[in-house]
This record gives C-alpha cells, sequence and structure tokens, in this order.
C-alpha cells in the first residue's frame, strides 16, 4: 500500500513536471503570440529598438545656457556616463542586487518572494530592474489587456509573463548600462519630476553625474511611492526610507560602518524648487515663444510637450539677467515713488485729473472670474456680489516679496491696479537676434507680456520716423527752423484747428537746428515737418523702417498719437539706423533639432533695404543729439556709459503721461523700454514725474552698465562706422552752407485736409 502511494506521488510529479515543462512554454508562446486576441498585444522589435517615452522639449539660449522646458512630463534622458556611481550602486543593492548576473528574469529572487507571499513574511519583491522598466515603458498593467484580463487574478499573471517576455527581449537588445540608464530615465520621483536628470535638479539642484550617497539613497527610496516617500510632504516617512536604503549600502560593503553612521545623521540638504513655467530666466520670452512653437510643431508633425525637441534661441543668458535685474531694481524704486506720489488716492484718473467713477467695479466685469460667476448665479444674483466681496487667505506680489494676506476679489484687483507695468527688449541690430527680452515685472502675477503682445501709443519716439523723412529728402541736421506756434486746419470740424504745444515751456520763436530740435524733442518743429511732408509721408517711413503695426495718417502722428506700437517693433526699427539702412526682422530662434540632435530648421531674418547708409547714418547723428546737444532728452544717462562712446537716444511720453519710452542705440546693441500702468488712466498726475526720461531711462541705463561692465559679451563702446562711400551732407553745422538749403527740392506745405482730424 505504501509502495503503491509513492507510486502515485511520482506519476503525480512526473506529470506537473512534464505539464509544466510543456504548458509554461507554450502559454509563453501564446501569450506572444496573443493567441485569439486573449493576453494583448506585446510591443514589437521596432518599438523595443525605439521605446517611445515622453520627453520634455528644451529652450536653450545663445551662450548654451537652459533657459526652460515644454512639457506634460518633465523628463530629459541621461546616458549612463551621465550618472554617478553612488547612484547606480545605491539603485543596484535596493532594486535588483544581482542585476549583472541574470538576463532579465531573476529566479532566485522570484523563489524568494513566492515563498515570502505564501508564508505571509514580505521577503523583497521579485521584479528586476528590467522588469520594471518594462512596465514603465510599455504600461503592461495599464494598456494592450486582453479579453482574459478581466479574469480575477489571471490578469495579474498574464501581466507578469508579459512582463517577464520583454524583459528578456530588452536585455537581449540593451546593454546592461543601457538598461540601468533607460530605467532612471522613465522613473516617477514626484514633484513633476520623471527620470533622474530632473529629480537630481529639482531636489538639489544637481546633474545625475553629482549624486553622492545620501542624496542617491533618497532619490532611490521615492522609486517605488514617490508621494509616500516624499521628503516634502512626509519628511520623517521619508527619512527613514532614506536610511533604509542607506542601510543596504552599508550591509553590502558598498559604504563603511563610518560612512554610514556619518550619512545616517545628515539632514536632507535639500535644493528644492520645481520646474515651472514662472521659474528662472526669460518666463514672459518663454511664454511667447511657446505659442510661436505650438504652431511650428503643429504644422511640421511634432509635439512640444513629448518630442524632446532642442530650441535653440537668441537670447544672451547674460544680458537676459541683466534686462531683468535692471527693470526689478528701477521699477522696485519707480513703484515706491508713485505710492508716495499719489498720496493715498487712486492713481485711476480723468484727463481733468479727478478719480475715474466706478473703475474698479468696471474692471472686474471684464475678469474671467467674473464672468464665471455670472454664468453660474446669474448677473443680477447676490451670490455674484457676496462672492466677489469674500475675503480669503491668498499670496500676493510686492517688490519686496510675496505677502501672504486676506483679501476680496475687489481687494485684489484694486491692490494690483496699483503697480505700475513695463517691457524691455535689446537686439543685434546687425544680425537680428534679440539678446533680452523681459515682458513685465512678474510673470507669476502679471502675466500680459509688454514687448510684443502689448502696444501702446509710442510718444515722441515716434519722432525719428518723422526725421527721416526730412533727411531722405535732402535736408541737414544743420538746418534752421523757428520754434513756433504750426495750426493745422480742419474745416467744418470741432474744433476747427489744432495748435501742438511744447512738453515744456511755450515755443521761443527762437531758431534752432532740426538736431537740437530733436535732442530737445521739440514739438513745435515736428509739426512744422509733418504739415511740410504730409502725414502719409511720415506713415510709409514709419513702416519702411520697420513698424507693422496700423498707423492713422494724421497730423497728431507726429506726436505719436496716430496709432499704438510694441517695442518689439519699435527696438526693430530703431536697429535700422545702425544697420546701416537695413531692416533686420528681429528674431527669437536660430535652429531647432529633434531629440537626436537632428537639424529640422535653420531660421534667417527677412531683411529689406529701408534707407539709404547715408540717411541711416546721419539719421544716428541726429540721436546721438539727445546725448550731445545741451538740454538734450538724453542727458540724463551715466557719464560712464557716454565716455568714449557714441550713443543715439529718444526718450516718449504720451499726453498725461500715461505712456513713458526710450530708445537707446549703440554700434552693437539697440534696446528700448516703456512703463506705464495696465490701462491708460493709470499714471503719474504731472508730466514731469512720468516722462519717459524717469520712468524707462533708468531701465537702459542700468542694463547697459551691466552689459559694458562684462567683457565676455563682446559690447563694446565706440563710434558708429561711417558709411563706406563718405557722406554728401555736412554735419558740422559751422561748416554748413545755407545757400544749399534742401528748400531748392521743391517741398512745398501740404494743405491739410478733414481727413487729417486729430
Amino acid at each position: 500500500m505504501k509502495s503503491n502511494k509513492i507510486k502515485w506521488l511520482l506519476i503525480t510529479l512526473w506529470v506537473v513536471f512534464i505539464c509544466t515543462m510543456v504548458g509554461v512554454p507554450v502559454f509563453f508562446n501564446m501569450i506572444g503570440n496573443n493567441s485569439f486576441g486573449l493576453f494583448g498585444e506585446l510591443p514589437g522589435l521596432q518599438s523595443l529598438e525605439n521605446p517611445e517615452e515622453e520627453t520634455a522639449s528644451q529652450l536653450f539660449s545663445a551662450d548654451n545656457v537652459l533657459l526652460g522646458k515644454y512639457f506634460r512630463e518633465n523628463r530629459t534622458p541621461v546616458t549612463y556616463d551621465e550618472l554617478s556611481r553612488e547612484l547606480t550602486e545605491t539603485l543596484l543593492v535596493t532594486e535588483d542586487l544581482r542585476f549583472s548576473k541574470h538576463s532579465g528574469i531573476d529566479l532566485r529572487a522570484l523563489v524568494r518572494a513566492v515563498v515570502g507571499k505564501l508564508t505571509f513574511s514580505f521577503a523583497g519583491g521579485g521584479s528586476t530592474i528590467t522588469m520594471q522598466l518594462a512596465e514603465n515603458l510599455y504600461k503592461t498593467e495599464q494598456e494592450n489587456k486582453g479579453k482574459l484580463h478581466s479574469v480575477p487574478g489571471l490578469g495579474q499573471i498574464i501581466t507578469k509573463f508579459k512582463e517577464w517576455i520583454i524583459a528578456v527581449q530588452l536585455e537581449k537588445n540593451y546593454t546592461k548600462e543601457e538598461i540601468l540608464a533607460m530605467y532612471l530615465n522613465t522613473v516617477p520621483f514626484g514633484s513633476n519630476a520623471f527620470g533622474i536628470k530632473a529629480a537630481a535638479k529639482t531636489f538639489f539642484n544637481k546633474e545625475p553625474k553629482q549624486i553622492n550617497y545620501h542624496e542617491a539613497a533618497l532619490l532611490v527610496g521615492l522609486v517605488n511611492a514617490p508621494t509616500r516617500y516624499s521628503p516634502i510632504l512626509n519628511p520623517e516617512i521619508s527619512m527613514r526610507k532614506r536610511n533604509e536604503v542607506l542601510y543596504n549600502l552599508r550591509k553590502y560593503d558598498r559604504i563603511d560602518q563610518v560612512a554610514y553612521d556619518s550619512l545616517r545623521a545628515k539632514d536632507f540638504d535639500l535644493q528644492y524648487k520645481v520646474d515651472g513655467h514662472n521659474e528662472g530666466l526669460a518666463t514672459y520670452f518663454r511664454t511667447v515663444i511657446r505659442n510661436f512653437l505650438m504652431d511650428w510643431t503643429t504644422q511640421h508633425g511634432y509635439d512640444l510637450f513629448e518630442d524632446g525637441l532642442k530650441i535653440y534661441t537668441t537670447i544672451d543668458s547674460r544680458m537676459q539677467a541683466y534686462a531683468e535685474e535692471s527693470m526689478r531694481e528701477h521699477m522696485d524704486t519707480l513703484q515706491s515713488v508713485f505710492i508716495k506720489h499719489l498720496e493715498g488716492r487712486s492713481p485711476w484718473i480723468n484727463e481733468d485729473g479727478t478719480e475715474m467713477e466706478n473703475f474698479i467695479e468696471t474692471t472686474m466685469q471684464r475678469t474671467s472670474y467674473y464672468k464665471s460667476l455670472v454664468k453660474e448665479y446669474g448677473k443680477d444674483a447676490d451670490s455674484v456680489d457676496i462672492l466677489l466681496n469674500l475675503k480669503r487667505p491668498m499670496k500676493v506680489f510686492s517688490w519686496d516679496g510675496e505677502i501672504d494676506t486676506l483679501m476680496s476679489a475687489y481687494d485684489s484687483l484694486k491692490y494690483y491696479k496699483h503697480f505700475l507695468q513695463a517691457g524691455f527688449m535689446a537686439m543685434d541690430p546687425h544680425s537680428g537676434h534679440i539678446k533680452a527680452w523681459v515682458g513685465g515685472i512678474d510673470h507669476k502675477y502679471f502675466q500680459f507680456d509688454h514687448v510684443m503682445q502689448g502696444k501702446r501709443q509710442p510718444g515722441s519716439t515716434i519722432k525719428p520716423f518723422v526725421y527721416s523723412a526730412v533727411i531722405d529728402n535732402g535736408y541737414s541736421p544743420c538746418y534752421e527752423v523757428a520754434d513756433a506756434p504750426i495750426t493745422f486746419s480742419f474745416p467744418g470740424q470741432d474744433p476747427p484747428t489744432w495748435t501742438p504745444s511744447n512738453a515744456v515751456g511755450n515755443p521761443t520763436g527762437n531758431m534752432m537746428t532740426i538736431r537740437s530740435a530733436l535732442a530737445q524733442s521739440v514739438n513745435t518743429i515736428t509739426a512744422y515737418w509733418m504739415k511740410k511732408l504730409g502725414p502719409q509721408t511720415v506713415v510709409d517711413y514709419a513702416h519702411r523702417i520697420g513698424i507693422q503695426s496700423e498707423l492713422a495718417a494724421v497730423p497728431a502722428l507726429c506726436l505719436g498719437a496716430g496709432g499704438e506700437v510694441s517695442v518689439y517693433e519699435m527696438v526693430g526699427a530703431y536697429s535700422t539706423f545702425v544697420n546701416q539702412g537695413v531692416w533686420t526682422e528681429p528674431i527669437f530662434i536660430t535652429r531647432i533639432e529633434d531629440e537626436n540632435g537632428r537639424v529640422l530648421q535653420d531660421f534667417v531674418p527677412q531683411t529689406r533695404e529701408a534707407l539709404s547708409e547715408e540717411t541711416a547714418y546721419t539719421m544716428l547723428y541726429m540721436l546721438r543729439g539727445a546725448t550731445e546737444e545741451p538740454h538734450g532728452s538724453g542727458g540724463g544717462l551715466s557719464r560712464e556709459i557716454k565716455a568714449d562712446n557714441q550713443v543715439g537716444a529718444k526718450t516718449g511720453t504720451t499726453q498725461n503721461a500715461s505712456d513713458g519710452w526710450f530708445m537707446g542705440v549703440t554700434k552693437d546693441l539697440v534696446a528700448g523700454g516703456w512703463v506705464g500702468g495696465d490701462d491708460r488712466s493709470i499714471h503719474f498726475r504731472n508730466w514731469a514725474m512720468g516722462q519717459g526720461a524717469r520712468t524707462a531711462m533708468p531701465i537702459w541705463n542700468k542694463f547697459m552698465l551691466k552689459v559694458y561692465a562684462d567683457p565676455d559679451l563682446g559690447i563694446e563702446k565706440g563710434a558708429f562706422p561711417k558709411p563706406v562711400n563718405g557722406l554728401s551732407v555736412e554735419l558740422d553745422c559751422s561748416k554748413h552752407d545755407r545757400t544749399q538749403e534742401a528748400d531748392s527740392l521743391g517741398l512745398d506745405i501740404e494743405k491739410v485736409s478733414e481727413d487729417d482730424i486729430f
């Protein structure tokens, strides 16, 4: 009887063994072929050789500094050579000690895991790093499920078999080093950091190559449960996990006892900073360029947020930093002056200086928050007014840092409307490359871009376009005109005439050169030329030189009141004077590459000849008057900038000092800025305080001081190059022959029609 039992036991074992030996390969084969659609598809050879994963597109400066990323998952792949030894050792002793000895499946670890589950004693997982990589890459638990996955218990078994198959195939296609790097590239570490490069940057502000043992212990501890073991969300649990990983390093002799004790006693030493669109350099620029890139990627069949494109821009990171510093330094000071100047009064005022009634209420009705409340509750519902007046905790911007406070929606809107805004751009006038772009005072709280998106009346910064037409018609900078009233007639209109006045003082009646007139921004003399040339001529010249916005052919255009323009346009247009009369389109991208470095497109600016070389150079001489002539509007620039240098400049201030402008040109760099309120009604209460020389010029001044102090930039002081063929116009007014005045050209004063109404 006993021998029969043994006999049957042996037969049973043989049957189980034979069935296993036959059944398992058959089961593997059925899964591999997805027989009858029961198991779900496995990745093909091409997918294994070129696994797809979302990779952030990167934006680089001209000096190869990473400016920012565009992503859904913040991931930038690295190679094995970019990983520190401490990092890979920590990973292996924690996740897969026998990694170098198996071919994707570790049978010893698998048996240990099964026994542990059967005996309810955890003895470590059975998944190798390669199997985990299979899951990370191909989402075996979530995607490509077959009909049998819905059967309780069976779906998990099928998933594991699929991971084994994929793991073995991965081991055939890649080296161990490649698998390690691929694994670390696919792991989510929490805090919007996907992959080891983003994680090292987020938690320690380091590259993966720089990670040491105690940093590696924290990062590896995050691998399987990034939220639970987050040092930010759960620091105590995270510390215990980190120390467990350090214990493994000691246990397997990767570190000695002294090092273990020392590392275990250390704090996290975090330099935690989550990548975001409001962090880092050139935040406004990155937002503006994103819209361009989304159009480009759509047209060319790419996804900006997951295809790992490399976008190389024209921005110089050092100049960008100087521009941001300069704006921050000046606008902080100017805001204090503005608040003091208001003396507790509201900044939104009518032209007669009285406060605008219901300004905040009217402005609130244009906000998306108000519109969402009206949509939900109805326009006349009490709930709308209650919620708009409900105070709640919030962080608000201040020049001294964020402030935690209690405010209602009305309070918040009123608070933010007190802030002056600004835009600033600098470019290489010869290449068209934009070197610095600051679209506002703080991108997190004020996201409207004042470089390209915002357009405002240019004030007197439009006058060089008037004088370009004058010079182009043969007049000399030494030509003299009387500072006398000029009247434009509009028969049948109310009022029937317009006589522009000077910004400071009444017309003197004195004769002055047109260079001095531009230098001192004398309105009467500009009006004289507008009447002589005609408004349409000025519009045509402005467009030729680089203004793209629509301008009205009206007399008031000569003082900047006939249209609105952007800082982007103005800087590009002023660059025409420096670039020998050739307008060069301001550009912000030089090339786009795919993730493998293949160039997808090179970008070259459009150019056109706008002025003759002689006219352009003569206009530079005219613009230099602002810094060289007595009482020139650019006289407030630092002596350090003007010394051994030629600097052209033009200030601009619109009616009621709503807008302050400054444009500055040098031989290597052209830059300009605007300062004003979000609304034209928000401004200083007098012209002297709100003029461009006080509000906008200091940003340019601070910026150029920083630029000239950095020899590595290659921006040097010096004279503007003279035309190759010389000049036909005498610039030395002591030698100017007044008998050769350009009146002989026959430019008659044009009759102004009622279509030219101000």
